[in-house]
């Protein structure tokens, strides 16, 4: 989930103290963060935020997409190395077959193609607000300090049209009991894991903390995904206006910029 760029918001910040690393090398007065390790429940950054609603009862606002995991889970592990698309890989990247390793007719979704792996975002707001691009569409002038949800899932990416379609997750429109909403949500991934954390992206480091305070829903296993679902998405346009996918945060790892995990 990439920063609220140029917009300012109210949070209530907690300064957690540190335990095992001094202010210089972290950034200190800030909520949790994330991308994290979802295996691991430990955290010290105690801070007092309340879970966002579930995101039926909430606008959907923005949907992005980052290559490879932001965080690390059973399902995906591997390392993907530093820079702005480290982050980790699907534990059946090496296991694809040649046909699903082939390249596509089109390239419309730049800079993704068979083998990799992608998390996607999929951002709710309490605002009354409309989907568009970016996190600025998750707030408006009336309603500045919103709750945040993030649902996230990551998938193997793959040219095969029997894997899931990406377009069964878009927005398309869709109206829920007055709210925004995807048409569907991935599922049979595993219960997801739920935490407080942050925006994140690759503006924010360990010593750069992002003021953002966000409710994550994170899948804890891949799923394959057909390629060419996603080169269909960006070819017809979609609201959110994206055609590429985003780098990573590198992952968040001190105690102390962690909330503990609860369920």
């Amino acid at each position: 989930m990439t920063r609220l760029s140029g917009l300012s918001l109210t949070f209530l910040l907690a300064l957690s103290p540190l335990s095992s690393a001094s202010a210089e090398e972290l950034c200190v007065g800030f909520g949790p963060q994330t991308p994290r390790d979802i295996s691991s429940k430990e955290g010290l950054n105690t801070a007092a935020v309340s879970l966002a609603p579930g995101a039926d009862n909430l606008n959907l606002c923005n949907l992005h997409t980052h290559t490879n995991a932001e965080h690390k889970a059973p399902g995906f592990s591997i390392f993907a190395g530093d820079g702005d698309h480290g982050g980790y890989k699907c534990n059946g990247t090496e296991d694809l077959t040649e046909a699903e390793l082939a390249e596509p007719e089109g390239d419309a979704y730049h800079g993704v193609k068979p083998g990799d792996t992608i998390e996607v975002h999929w951002v709710y707001s309490s605002c009354n607000v409309q989907p568009g691009e970016g996190l600025g569409s998750c707030l408006s002038e009336s309603c500045s300090n919103p709750q945040l949800r993030v649902e996230a899932q990551t998938f193997l990416v793959v040219n095969d049209k029997n894997a899931l379609n990406f377009l069964d997750f878009d927005y398309d429109g869709t109206v829920r009991n007055g709210l925004h909403q995807p048409k569907a949500l991935p599922s049979g991934t595993g219960d997801p894991v739920t935490f407080i954390g942050s925006t994140t992206g690759t503006s924010y480091t360990d010593a750069k903390c992002s003021p953002f305070q966000v409710t994550w829903n994170v899948r804890p296993q891949c799923a394959k995904l057909d390629i060419n679902s996603l080169n269909a998405w960006a070819e017809q346009g979609n609201v959110f206006k994206e055609d590429h996918s985003h780098g990573v945060r590198k992952l968040v790892t001190a105690p102390e910029l962690l909330a503990p995990i609860t369920n």
